[in-house]
């Protein structure tokens, strides 16, 4: 079954689609290299025919046949095995000289088959047939050796194509089934993945080819799935801590409205209560659907180029006064000329600034000094709301994007632990990056939104 598997796989197929192709222009480049070699050896047996024709005729004088039956005979002694054959006859027929009888052979080249003493059955030769001096001379070469070399070089090419193609079938099966492994392990990964194993990952060869670079990039989907999962796990657990505690004072506000109205009393500091419990518990649902909303994207059609200082100034000019009456100081610091022009939603990145804003009010002490600034880089416009409160500890910095994550100091505090959340969302939104920094003492936070081209 692994066998017949292996025969059905991409891998095994697209090697042996190689094969063929490799064996077929094999095959194709041979008969090119047999026509041109057989090619090549006939013309130059055509010419050794040729010449030896011309050396034995020009031994004929006027009138004179001595000279050139003397030679016909001196160069058929010569070939004793036969190889080469020499016929001169009369005009009547009558043999003169040489070691065969060649009959009505036409004049130039032609194929003879010869059966003398000696010689194989059926031997074929290529003969050249002229007459000199009204008398016909043949002069034929065997083509035993023509025939041998041609048989030679038909047989190495058989043998090599049937050593190509075993070779081909048998390493494309052995690179097959070496990718077909690695496939088999990314299949068993994702089986893993979807029985809800998420610690599963595709194993790396280290080779950098393409596969790999598959694998890795699934393998990092898979950190971010297992990331997102461990996320909702862990927005689940905090919701369930965070909504208990008004949910449990708006049933113990309804119970004594129940009891109050029982016994005829008012009830209107409980109903009072009540509606700013379910408020909370409502701003915490919406916070967490609209941080939903922007992380599918879907505000980007408001985009539009703007600058964000004028987004920076709106929010000082909102909450200066509120950090004032709360004894401590808000400002925009100096910028520098040409603006921070980007490409992103007003009304979102207004709220980003103003949940910073409103994070550093809430967490830090009288006399704080919050100030927000920009700054330009090579390709990015940097946005900072820096303050000397107390900070964050450093173990603490990226947890505090967790969606409901407080700090434990930060129980006490009005707040849902959205609030910085919903900043990573609208920097994710914008392509933006976001670092928490320490400014020794106090929070700096720092985002980095690509420049408006």
């Amino acid at each position: 079954m692994p066998s017949l598997r292996l025969f059905r796989s991409t891998p095994f197929r697209l090697a042996l689609t190689f094969a063929f192709l490799f064996v077929f222009a094999f095959i194709v480049s041979g008969g090119i290299v047999y026509h041109l070699m057989s090619v090549d050896l006939a013309n130059r047996l055509d010419e050794s025919i040729r010449e030896t024709y011309s050396v034995v005729a020009a031994t004929y004088g006027a009138n004179d046949l001595d000279d050139l039956v003397s030679t016909v005979d001196s160069h058929s002694q010569i070939s004793t095995k036969k190889e080469q054959l020499f016929s001169l006859t009369s005009s009547g027929g009558n043999h003169l000289a040489g070691n065969f009888i060649a009959t009505a052979l036409p004049d130039g080249f032609s194929i003879v088959s010869a059966q003398l003493p000696g010689v194989a059955p059926d031997s074929r030769y290529r003969a050249y047939s002229g007459s000199i001096g009204g008398n016909n001379l043949t002069v034929a070469f065997s083509l035993s050796e023509t025939e041998e070399l041609e048989t030679i070089l038909i047989m190495s090419f058989g043998w090599g194509t049937l050593i190509i193609t075993g070779l081909a079938v048998i390493g494309g099966a052995l690179l097959a089934s070496r990718v077909q492994r690695r496939l088999d392990g990314i299949a068993a990964t994702m089986v893993d993945v979807s029985h809800g194993r998420l610690g599963a990952r595709i194993p790396l060869t280290g080779n950098g080819d393409d596969i790999d670079i598959v694998s890795a990039q699934v393998n990092a989907a898979l950190d971010r799935l297992s990331a997102l999962v461990d996320g909702m796990k862990q927005v689940s657990a905090n919701i369930a801590h965070d909504l208990k505690t008004p949910l449990n004072r708006l049933q113990m506000i309804l119970n004594t409205a129940s009891e109050k109205t029982a016994l005829g009393q008012t009830v209107g500091d409980e109903l009072e209560e009540a509606l700013d419990e379910s408020a909370e518990i409502n701003a915490t649902f919406d916070a967490l659907l609209r941080i939903a909303q922007i992380e599918a994207g879907a505000r980007k059609a408001r985009f539009a180029d703007l600058d964000l200082n004028s987004v920076i100034d709106a929010i000082v000019e909102v909450y200066a006064e509120v950090a004032e009456d709360d004894g401590k100081s808000l400002s925009a610091a100096p910028r520098q000329a040409g603006g921070a022009q980007i490409h992103g939603d007003r009304e979102l990145l207004t709220q980003m600034f103003a949940n910073l804003a409103e994070n550093a009010l809430r967490h830090c002490p009288k006399g704080t000094v919050i100030q927000l600034s920009t700054a330009r880089r090579p390709g990015r416009i940097l946005a900072t709301v820096s303050d000397n409160g107390p900070g964050i500890p450093a173990e603490e910095r990226e947890k505090v994007f967790q969606r409901l994550y407080r700090l434990d100091n930060s129980r006490s505090t009005p707040g849902s632990g959205l609030g910085l959340s919903l900043v990573r969302a609208i920097a994710d939104l914008h392509g933006a990056s976001i670092a928490l920094e320490d400014c020794g003492p106090g929070l700096a936070v720092i985002v980095s939104f690509p420049a408006a081209e």
